[in-house]
């Protein structure tokens, strides 16, 4: 999986107002990234819940607190 586009994506979908598309964020990017690659990143596999938690554990571990 691509990490990089991964978190890319997600930053889209977290600061997207409108509808979202591959080709909007090919858009923001100023075509640095075509909506076909996107699209093809999308459609790679499917995650269920564990493979998403893996993903995000490190990050939620960091700023978990104690309590």
């Amino acid at each position: 999986m691509n990490k990089e586009l991964l978190e890319l994506y997600s930053d889209y979908l977290i600061s997207s107002f409108n509808h979202i598309t591959a080709t909007g964020l090919s858009r923001a990017l100023e075509g640095s990234i075509s909506h076909d690659k996107i699209t093809r990143f999308l459609s790679e596999q499917d995650l269920d819940s564990r493979e998403l938690w893996q993903l995000v554990k490190p990050m939620v571990r960091k700023y978990e607190q104690k309590e």
